[in-house]
């Protein structure tokens, strides 16, 4: 691995999207000056304040709080969430047993970042099968759901499935919600090629009509509410969800060898939720939710949620605040708008990646002489890495920015209107990445001092593709200490990102 020493001229990025800067200057107009805000769970990240100023435009700070997400390292594995009182009843949700279903995976996703349980308890897999998930396969090595009634201890994922099979026999656990998106639409009878009793998309699977024994144990009656339920926001007729029953126990032997059967053969409860792979990555997401909904106020579980229940209000909570972060947030990227590819990323020599996502089905995947960054089963950039000891270091920075004194601890970002100068910082020097600027002393390789703007910075050191955000780097000698992000609001738009995979689908037009 080649190792580079860091350009004297550098910086570092954290996105939030436009929009959000405006909205936080419009309501933190008149509020106290502070420095960061800390969500009360994780399901919030992002946050912005504004520093209040006799301006019409406050300069704001922006944190993503990653203190409660877990801490991961680059190989693949699956999550569980537990969310809610603890008290009552809980559903237990699964999501990414197939790698190339990402509304089911998402919408799991989601339950996570944008929900909050107020009654009884929601547990989440979102990314069970997650190398099948950022390869945008079935199952690398077969098919996960056809492994729950006999499988070899020998095979690579022998111990995935035994982890799942012990959370679903949770004495704690009350009902499985297996989230999948399936081909076409499933219709009772034949009306066509893609509608017909043939196909999955758009169903409510039970394995049998009733649990005998089971305290939920008429499926048929509460499968039946959420299909009525769903079918209350369809965005076509067309997309009518219907029940159906495999009648597994009768002979249909694949089917005898998913993960809800499994479940019903332990007395309990399970259900597939099945959404159409003819629409898009949102829209999917949009129905499992109706329909996972209806299961939570079937089971007396509260919720709230924090995004309008449309395809648009979807698509708005799974672009927002995107964002990874490395050792103890020293090291944050935003990935809202981010580039195909990121170089010269400080990280620390000698020690295993680590790193906290906003995000469950965030992956930072090792890939040669570098990291590739998966969101799902979308690739949105990679990291070649500068293996840099790193030391203590001041925790933040003092600015001017636009005139206006701030104190920016590492991991956050500045939204810079024009100006921003940072403070000298004893026994430390500030790398501005990408900056051209004359030092008020030529002998000082340190950028502090110096009024530096958008036009001093070179666009292809920025962290987005849009040319807004840029890196500062805090140095003791060589070692690193930390960084923050700049965002000037001048320039262009971030682009729309695309909801694709990384890897063409064959089951629809669409490619998802």
């Amino acid at each position: 691995m080649t190792h580079r020493t860091a350009p004297r001229t550098s910086a570092r990025r954290r996105a939030i999207r436009p929009w959000l800067y405006c909205l936080a200057a419009l309501l933190c107009l008149h509020a106290a000056p502070a420095l960061a805000a800390s969500p009360a769970q994780a399901k919030r990240p992002a946050t912005t304040q504004a520093v209040a100023s006799a301006s019409p435009a406050p300069a704001v700070i922006t944190t993503v709080d990653l203190a409660k997400a877990p801490p991961r390292h680059t190989e693949l594995d699956f999550n569980l969430y537990k969310l809610g009182t603890g008290n009552g009843p809980t559903v237990l949700v699964v999501g990414g047993i197939q790698g190339d279903e990402p509304g089911g995976f998402s919408a799991a996703s989601m339950l996570v970042t944008h929900y909050a349980i107020t009654n009884g308890s929601v547990w989440v897999v979102p990314n069970l099968n997650f190398s099948s998930m950022v390869k945008r396969s079935r199952g690398p090595n077969g098919d996960m759901n056809r492994k729950f009634a006999a499988l070899r201890k020998d095979d690579p994922e022998y111990d995935t499935v035994s982890r799942i099979k012990d959370i679903i026999l949770d004495k704690q656990v009350d009902i499985i919600l297996n989230l999948h998106d399936g081909s076409g639409f499933y219709r009772p009878k034949n009306e066509g090629p893609m509608r017909n009793p043939m196909r999955w998309g758009q169903s409510v699977i039970i394995d049998q009509a009733t649990l005998p024994g089971a305290r939920h144990g008429d499926l048929a009656a509460m499968g039946q509410k959420a299909v009525r339920e769903a079918n209350g926001g369809l965005l076509s007729p067309m997309h009518e969800y219907h029940l159906k029953n495999t009648r597994t126990a009768e002979g249909d032997h694949e089917m005898e060898k998913t993960l809800t059967f499994f479940a019903i053969r332990h007395g309990k409860p399970a259900f597939g939720i099945e959404a159409s792979k003819d629409f898009s990555t949102e829209q999917r997401a949009y129905y499992h939710l109706r329909v996972l909904e209806s299961f939570l106020r079937q089971m007396g579980v509260g919720f709230k949620r924090d995004f309008a229940m449309t395809p648009r209000g979807v698509l708005a909570a799974l672009e927002s605040d995107v964002a990874v972060a490395f050792f103890d947030q020293r090291l944050y990227l935003p990935l809202d708008d981010v580039r195909a590819s990121l170089g010269y990323i400080p990280l620390k020599k000698g020690e295993k990646v680590s790193f906290t996502a906003t995000k469950p089905i965030l992956a930072v995947v090792d890939e040669d002489d570098g990291y590739r960054v998966f969101y799902g089963n979308r690739a949105l950039t990679r990291i070649t890495p500068e293996w840099r000891e790193y030391t203590d270091g001041p925790g933040s920075l003092s600015l001017d920015v636009d005139g206006r004194k701030l104190v920016v601890p590492f991991g956050r970002m500045v939204t810079v209107r024009d100006t921003f100068t940072v403070h000298p910082v004893d026994g430390f020097r500030v790398n501005a990445i990408g900056a051209q600027v004359a030092r008020p002393d030529a002998r000082d390789d340190s950028e502090c001092d110096v009024p530096i703007r958008k036009k001093d910075f070179q666009n292809r050191f920025s962290i987005d593709k849009s040319g807004n955000i840029y890196r500062v780097e805090v140095y003791r000698g060589e070692k690193f200490a930390g960084m923050i992000l700049v965002r000037f609001e001048s320039g262009g738009k971030p682009g729309k990102r695309d909801m694709r995979p990384s890897v063409a689908g064959r089951e629809s037009l669409l490619g998802y």
